[in-house]
């Protein structure tokens, strides 16, 4: 399955995700805590839904949203490939740094005590 990076790129979407981690919800248990209107919530959950983000349980009248962890641990293996490029010091230089002249004199320049 393929989450495209909109979905995710709605704060009040992440915030759903988030609650959902925590235990099963009903839809009006998140428009309380995400301060939405019912059919703006709705609305949310079913984009998350339709990618395959969210799945929901019927419970006689209720509708409980689950969240769905499978999707999430194919996003996290493909960021694995790009992990390094952020789990490493931000402030050391990049590894070709300085191969140039103009880059030798700048990071030459942060090491200067003046």
């Amino acid at each position: 399955m393929t989450i495209p990076f909109d979905v995710l790129a709605e704060p009040s979407r992440r915030k759903i995700l988030g609650l959902l981690l925590e235990r099963p919800r009903l839809v009006g248990e998140l428009t309380e805590q995400l301060g939405l209107s019912q059919p703006g919530t709705s609305k949310h959950l079913r984009v998350l839904r339709e990618a395959g983000l969210v799945r929901v349980r019927p419970d006689a009248q209720r509708r409980w949203y689950e969240l769905r962890p499978e999707p999430l641990a194919e996003l996290d293996a493909w960021l694995a490939h790009y992990r390094h490029l952020w789990t490493g010091s931000l402030d050391a230089p990049p590894a070709n740094a300085g191969r140039c002249p103009q880059e030798r004199h700048l990071y030459a320049m942060e090491d200067d005590p003046r």
